[in-house]
C-alpha cells in the first residue's frame, strides 16, 4: 500500500503538525476494514488524533483510498473549525480521487518529482 500526500495536504499536515505515522496509523485502521465513514466514489473520511488528545477532538482527513493498491490524503480540517464538507466539494473529491486511481507507478513517480504529490515516509 502506498500512501501519497497532495501538495495542499503537505502544507496543511505540516502547519497543524500531523506525523506521516498518524496518516499511516489511518490508513492501517482502512486496510482493516475500519473506516470512519465511506463518502463513495473512492473518498473516506478518516480521524487522525491531535497531538496529545483523542481521535473524536482532532482531524478529519478525505482520503483517495483504494485497498491494497494506494491512498491520497486530499483534505483535511480540524473537526472544531468544521462540522462537515458541502455536496459540491464532495463531488469535486470524487472527481479528484478518480483522477488519482489511474496514473501507473510511473506518473506518480513523475508526479513526486514535479511536486504534486509526496509519497508518506
Amino acid at each position: 500500500m502506498r500512501i501519497f500526500k497532495t501538495k495542499w495536504f503537505v502544507r496543511f499536515a505540516r502547519d497543524e503538525r500531523i506525523s506521516d505515522d498518524s496518516l499511516r496509523q489511518a490508513i492501517e485502521r482502512a486496510e482493516s476494514g475500519i473506516v470512519d465513514a465511506d463518502l463513495g466514489g473512492g473518498v473516506i473520511k478518516q480521524r487522525v488524533a491531535r497531538a496529545g488528545q483523542g481521535r473524536s477532538r482532532g482531524y478529519r482527513m478525505l482520503i483517495a483510498y483504494r485497498a491494497g493498491d494506494r491512498a491520497v490524503f486530499l483534505y483535511g480540517f480540524a473537526k472544531k473549525e468544521r462540522e462537515n464538507i458541502g455536496d459540491n466539494e464532495l463531488a469535486t473529491l470524487r472527481e479528484i480521487a478518480t483522477a488519482w486511481f489511474e496514473p501507473d507507478d510511473e506518473s506518480l513517480e513523475n508526479a513526486i518529482l514535479e511536486g504534486t504529490l509526496q509519497e508518506a515516509t
